[in-house]
This record gives C-alpha cells, sequence and structure tokens, in this order.
C-alpha cells in the first residue's frame, strides 16, 4: 500500500503582506496565497494558512510541519519552528532558479542583497532596513502623494521618455520633491521612472557590497512592479530572474525548509510534528 503524501507550509509574515506556500514531499510547490498583513499579524498568519489550505484543498492534517519567516515570524503561533527572511528568500530563489548565485529581495519595510552558494546556503548579506527610501514602502507613499493606486506606478513609469533625477535620500522629502517636479512641468511618467531608478541605485549599492554575480533573482513584493524591474536591469546591464513566483520566495524557501527540518526528524528517528 502506498505511503499518504506529506505536506509542507511556509508562513511569509511581512510588514506589508502576508504570503504562504505549500510543497509537496518531493519539493514541488502545491499552492501560494497573498494577502494584506494589516494590524494584527497573528489574525493575518492564520487566515493565510487557510486560504493556502482551501486553495490547495487540505486539511491540516495533510500539513506535516511549517515554518514562520518574515517580519512578524515569531507571531505565527502554530508554527512548529522559525527561520529568518534571508535564509528563506535565498533558499526560495535557489528552488526557483537554481543557478541564483545573487539574491535581491526588496520589500515593504527593507531591502537585501544576498550572495548564495550553489546549494543556496547564505554566503554574505547586506540590508538597508533604516530608511523607506530604498525600499516599498516608497512606492506606496509616492503613489499615495500623487493620487494613484499603487499597481499603476510600475505601468506608468514605463512611458517616461526624459526620467528626473531624484535627488533626495530621505523618503519624507523624496515625495516632497516628486511633488516639486510635477510642479516644475515634468511629466508624471518621468517623474515616476526617476523614483524607480533612484531606488535602483540604492538598491545596487547593497547588491555590490555582497558582490553582483550572475546569475540575479529578484524577489519579495516590488519583484511585480515592471518599472523597478526595468530601472534595475538597465543600471546592471544584465537581466534579472523574476516571475509570477519570485514574490513568494520567502514563503516557498520557508516551505522547503518545512521539508528539510521534517525529513531531518525523520531520519533521526525523532518526531517532524
Amino acid at each position: 500500500m502506498q505511503a499518504s503524501r506529506s505536506y509542507y507550509a511556509g508562513i511569509d509574515a511581512g510588514s506589508t503582506y502576508t504570503k504562504g506556500a505549500l510543497v509537496d514531499d518531493r519539493g514541488n510547490i502545491v499552492g501560494t496565497a497573498v494577502d494584506m498583513t494589516g494590524v494584527n499579524i497573528v489574525t493575518a498568519s492564520k487566515k493565510i494558512y487557510g486560504l493556502l489550505l482551501d486553495k490547495t484543498g487540505m486539511n491540516e492534517s495533510d500539513v506535516a510541519y511549517v515554518v514562520g519567516t518574515g517580519y512578524g515570524r515569531y507571531r505565527i503561533t502554530f508554527g512548529n519552528t522559525q527561520v529568518t527572511e534571508i535564509s528563506c528568500h535565498a533558499k526560495g530563489a535557489h528552488l526557483l532558479y537554481p543557478n541564483t548565485h545573487t539574491v535581491l529581495d526588496m520589500g515593504g519595510q527593507d531591502t537585501k542583497a544576498i550572495r548564495v552558494n550553489a546549494h543556496g546556503e547564505v554566503m554574505d548579506f547586506s540590508m538597508n532596513d533604516k530608511c523607506a527610501a530604498g525600499t516599498g514602502r516608497f512606492i506606496e507613499g509616492s503613489a499615495r502623494v500623487l493620487g494613484l493606486k499603487l499597481q499603476e506606478v510600475g505601468e506608468l513609469s514605463l512611458r517616461s521618455t526624459n526620467p528626473v533625477k531624484i535627488s533626495s535620500t530621505c523618503a519624507v522629502f523624496a515625495e516632497t520633491e516628486t511633488q516639486e517636479q510635477l510642479a516644475w512641468g515634468h511629466s508624471l511618467e518621468d517623474v515616476l521612472y526617476g523614483i524607480h531608478a533612484s531606488m535602483a541605485t540604492r538598491a545596487i549599492g547593497l547588491l555590490r557590497r555582497v558582490g553582483i554575480e550572475p546569475e540575479i533573482t529578484f524577489t519579495g513584493g516590488v519583484s511585480m512592479n515592471p518599472g523597478m524591474i526595468r530601472a534595475l536591469e538597465e543600471q546592471l546591464g544584465q537581466r534579472l530572474n523574476h516571475d509570477g513566483k519570485t514574490m513568494y520566495c520567502g514563503a516557498i524557501g520557508a516551505a522547503i525548509f518545512a521539508l528539510e527540518r521534517a525529513s531531518s526528524a525523520t531520519h533521526e528517528g525523532g518526531s517532524a510534528a
């Protein structure tokens, strides 16, 4: 009789969005889910876990192990253990793109540059978590002051023909500068692309600290922003790995860690629960 298949979950509780991923015992991605984190991380993580199970048709009893990661990983009360988001993004990027040697994770609260080895293990990292000017919060703030929806910003920036240079290094001052640039007659599209170019410059500074080695995989929520992708690729002079799953890399990596931790416990004769 064939043994029933087990599944492994990763929950990435970010400052803006909470994401979940489920993998099977062969490391195949079975499903993903995402929603706004809101004010209560415990509630958000439970909601995402429920959405993940509903989307994949699974029950909690089908999931052998859960790993939490992200900003709120210690608030994921139903998880078996926690792993840092740096390790999880490295692991997730390696699963999606096995030739990854550099990871750029750009989320709502911080930006991380990670150098990984051939096994997806972290060799070095650098991060910016002191100012929102190099993070997704900067894009959100700019969208707000310009009266745009967040989803519109990236696409509109691609229409730029003469990008404006945004020189402020502080998110608050940069938001004011974008309004001033519009008042001086620059087009919305040129101002928006200037914002993306400014963020790309800061991100590449982090990448240079750890060493830029192809292939580069772009992860986190901002990896879905086409304007950010274009700005980074233009300044780097090379293409980035990105697709519809790269925003889930933290959760995917956490799910792979769940698989590995459960397998290790089983081989040692212990319990995976």
